[in-house]
């Protein structure tokens, strides 16, 4: 194929365009310059914490698939390595020693999503059969482990060959940047609204908001700080029904999306999109935006941040933008991550 794996690019897509070996998308607009511009939004050295406790939101309502982070000791000796006192191994030492473990789903909680985590069945090679690829015509579909034992997304041309467009590749950019923030709380309140891209430019020229090629949007609307409300026990039924997400379907918000150039996409609750809906037309994708962001643009998608905080302290000083820290963890092949994310105004 050309570029090494594909004739034909989705439409709307920027295949290619950084280069046909490309795994981490629009993070390459993050660049020196434009982090050093970002870091003058620094004033006064303050510091928040974006991220939610990883045991939260509780139990699996949100996905099924997902459950809280187990939480245990290493073993040595045959006992708990945790408040383990060497004395018993040689009376002349003082020290004890605590040491743990956790299984930990990646996209439990505070997360960003790599670009393997959403692919789609496109014919990429022009053969007429559509095959299971990934942003910029990574091939996929059997998930290959490696003989380090390491999980990817992407075939090479061995078929065995180092994993594709791992979360690790998001890491090694380090993430730094300028963040601007969107209160659609403020807009729409706590019921549920589809945000449209109408509604959204609305937004962004009340609040007299400016997003530029680089940046990493963040949009705030409750979701996360009614979960900490809800202290681990979340209403399912209650949050269905409740926030700002974004209308994945509307092709102007996905316009608008493409137009703008931002690096990242970040929401407060799970899906940045509404999720479950039926796709439009005989055939496409249930998360359109995952489909637009993740396979045809390389935006990482963040989800289940805690913007509260920072949305009022920014608010009350008549800001939008402040410096935002957020790598992932640097785990090759990994499909998604917990994340810390840190915000300095």
């Amino acid at each position: 194929m050309s570029a090494g794996r594909w004739i034909n690019r989705p439409d709307g897509s920027n295949w290619g365009e950084f280069g046909p070996d490309d795994e981490r998308g629009r993070l390459n607009l993050l660049t020196s310059e434009r982090t050093r511009q970002a870091a003058q939004e620094i004033q006064e050295g303050r510091s928040f914490c974006l991220s939610l406790p990883l045991d939260y939101p509780g139990g699996s309502f949100l996905n099924p698939r997902r459950g809280p982070p187990r939480h245990f000791a290493t073993i040595r000796d045959d006992s708990a390595n945790f408040n383990y006192d060497i004395a018993r191994e040689d009376p002349a030492i003082t020290d004890v020693i605590c040491d743990d473990a956790v299984l930990l789903h990646m996209q439990y909680s505070t997360q960003w999503d790599s670009l393997c985590h959403v692919g789609a069945r496109f014919d990429a090679d022009g053969d007429g059969d559509a095959e299971i690829v990934y942003y910029n015509g990574w091939r996929g579909g059997e998930h290959i482990t490696t003989g380090d034992g390491h999980v990817g997304c992407g075939m090479g041309p061995e078929g065995v060959q180092a994993q594709r467009l791992g979360i690790e590749r998001m890491a090694e950019t380090g993430v730094q940047g300028r963040g601007v923030m969107v209160d659609l709380l403020r807009h729409f309140g706590s019921g549920r609204t589809l945000v449209t891209g109408a509604m959204f430019r609305e937004v962004l020229e009340r609040d007299e908001i400016a997003v530029e090629a680089g940046d990493m949007l963040c949009l705030h609307t409750g979701f996360a700080e009614a979960l900490l409300g809800m202290n681990r026990t979340p209403d399912a039924e209650k949050l269905a029904r409740s926030f700002a997400v974004l209308d994945g379907q509307d092709e102007d918000l996905r316009d608008w999306i493409t137009e703008s150039g931002i690096a990242v996409l970040i929401a407060d609750n799970y899906a940045v999109e509404q999720t479950k809906r039926t796709p439009v037309g005989p055939q496409g994708s249930s998360l359109p935006l995952h489909e637009h962001c993740l396979f045809k643009l390389g935006i990482h998608l963040g989800e289940l941040w805690r913007l509260g905080p920072l949305n009022e302290w920014l608010r009350a000083r008549g800001r939008s933008r402040f410096f935002l820290t957020a790598p992932p963890l640097r785990l090759p092949g990994a499909v998604g991550s917990p994340v810390t994310p840190v915000a300095t105004v």
